[in-house]
């Protein structure tokens, strides 16, 4: 009998204890934040690849105290999310004075994308927005979307952890902003320094990086296929355009959060 008694108690105390960590598990906080990424409906999307985490394609180390080991290197490079490149593009810029500065398909015959899709994509900057009156700025416009249902901020960053054949002739401008507040689509923003040289870009190539802020700088991120519904693409639509209205975007933010739906990320199946 007293064996029975016991063999009940400890059954007992087990379902107890399985019990209170399911809780517990439900009530801590995730060590990983997930991040959701969609690409907009749009003309032959399936030139826009997924971003993916970035990597390092190197042989194995000889030494333990290799740099490739270190893990303040390895956390860095962790946090990186790359977007390629869909399209391959050799653009050339005119400056005559007094004129309005033309854009050019240097690739003539050669390139692989038609001009007139390509007057789609990219477009140049108005002089007087320009932030070096010399310094032309074009921006491409890409239908990736980034959001999030807790506080996550996107920055939108050069692919420099990788080495380019060949150096752009400019800058890429960077950005930042929250993704579980204002999810709207991504620019690639550049900024010609040297008119003189073409901005050749090619397909599959790292064209910028992506990476994520949360509330604890030690959580990390897991990037997530999302599927926009009808609400979340009305939201989305909402904020698309307002800086053609307004300067102060940001003045914005509590409108939007009180306008935000409930659940912004949703999983694709």
């Amino acid at each position: 009998m007293k064996n029975v008694d016991v063999a009940f108690k400890l059954d007992g105390s087990m379902t107890f204890f399985s019990s209170l960590s399911q809780k517990l598990k439900d009530v801590a906080p995730s060590r990983v934040v997930e991040v959701g990424w969609a690409v907009t409906k749009t003309e032959a999307s399936l030139i826009w690849d997924e971003p993916t985490l970035f990597r390092r394609d190197l042989p194995k180390p000889v030494s333990a105290k290799s740099v490739e080991a270190c893990p303040a290197a390895i956390e860095f490079d962790a946090r990186h999310f790359v977007v390629p490149c869909p399209v391959d593009i050799q653009l050339r810029i005119g400056m005559d004075d007094g004129k309005r500065p033309t854009l050019t398909n240097a690739a003539g015959l050669k390139s692989t994308i038609r001009s007139k899709h390509l007057n789609k994509m990219v477009a140049l900057v108005d002089r007087a927005e320009w932030r070096h009156p010399d310094r032309p700025i074009l921006q491409f416009i890409t239908p990736y979307i980034f959001l999030a249902d807790h506080p996550v901020y996107i920055n939108q960053l050069p692919p420099f952890l990788h080495y380019p054949e060949s150096a752009l002739p400019g800058l890429q401008i960077c950005g930042r902003f929250p993704i579980h507040i204002w999810p709207r689509h991504l620019m690639w923003a550049f900024e010609w320094h040297d008119i003189g040289k073409d901005l050749v870009l090619r397909r599959g190539q790292p064209w910028f990086y992506v990476r994520f802020e949360t509330n604890d700088p030690t959580h990390r991120v897991r990037l997530v296929e999302a599927e926009l519904t009808p609400e979340v693409q009305r939201y989305v639509d909402s904020i698309s355009g307002v800086t053609s209205y307004t300067n102060r975007t940001f003045s914005l933010f509590d409108r939007a959060r009180a306008r935000r739906p409930k659940q912004l990320l949703v999983k694709h199946k």
